[in-house]
């Protein structure tokens, strides 16, 4: 009989952490569900606070979510916090490091935006976006030897694409390497012609 009472405080037990789980689950949808709606209307505080309702710290998708919604809302030492907090619970995942580079960028801390941008590509060394913006990064320092690494990184991966082109033209015009350059700037005028920023070069060539 005592095994009976052992073995039915146990089922109660696992059927209550079942209920408050489920329970759990759905006060977090509704959550997200009303900040998406906040968000749509640009009432980004709203949208945060209904989130603060459910808060916990050591969920990624809260604090990735809030992250983004306190960017939105230009508290951006604000926005850092939660997305480090992110980083921290899913070190190998590039959506938070990205959403990361966001605050980081608008506070101008330059230096931290790069460092992140390079432990995405530890992880994704083929990723566009990151490979794009470090050498954007290089370029605005004038460091133009690493800025073209990342850029023709870009242009091997997607050969017609005007970004790439574009910008590895001007880093190779400021290398001296006029030929290069030449052929660039005529493949980003393909996927955008007549574009200013191409002319521009090109007139420095001719």
């Amino acid at each position: 009989m005592e095994v009976l009472k052992k073995g039915s405080i146990s089922v109660f037990a696992v059927l209550f952490s079942i209920l408050s789980f489920a329970q759990q689950e759905a006060k977090l949808l509704a959550a997200f569900t009303e900040s998406y709606t906040q968000e749509s209307n640009k009432q980004y505080t709203a949208a945060i606070a209904v989130l603060k309702t459910v808060y916990e710290e050591k969920n990624y998708e809260l604090n990735l979510r809030l992250g983004w919604l306190s960017y939105l809302n230009k508290e951006y030492s604000v926005s850092m916090d939660f997305y480090q907090k992110a980083v921290a619970l899913r070190p190998y995942a590039i959506e938070a490091k990205f959403g990361w580079v966001q605050p980081l960028s608008a506070l101008l801390l330059t230096d931290k935006t790069l460092q992140v941008y390079e432990d995405i590509l530890k992880i994704d060394p083929q990723n566009t976006q990151a490979n794009y913006w470090t050498g954007v990064i290089w370029y605005n320092r004038k460091k133009y030897e690493p800025a073209a690494r990342y850029f023709e990184k870009m242009v091997n991966l997607y050969p017609f694409d005007y970004d790439g082109n574009h910008m590895l033209a001007w880093t190779c015009l400021n290398l001296g390497r006029a030929n290069d350059a030449k052929i660039l700037f005529n493949k980003a005028l393909l996927s955008r012609p007549g574009d200013a920023s191409c002319l521009e070069g090109l007139s420095k060539i001719r």
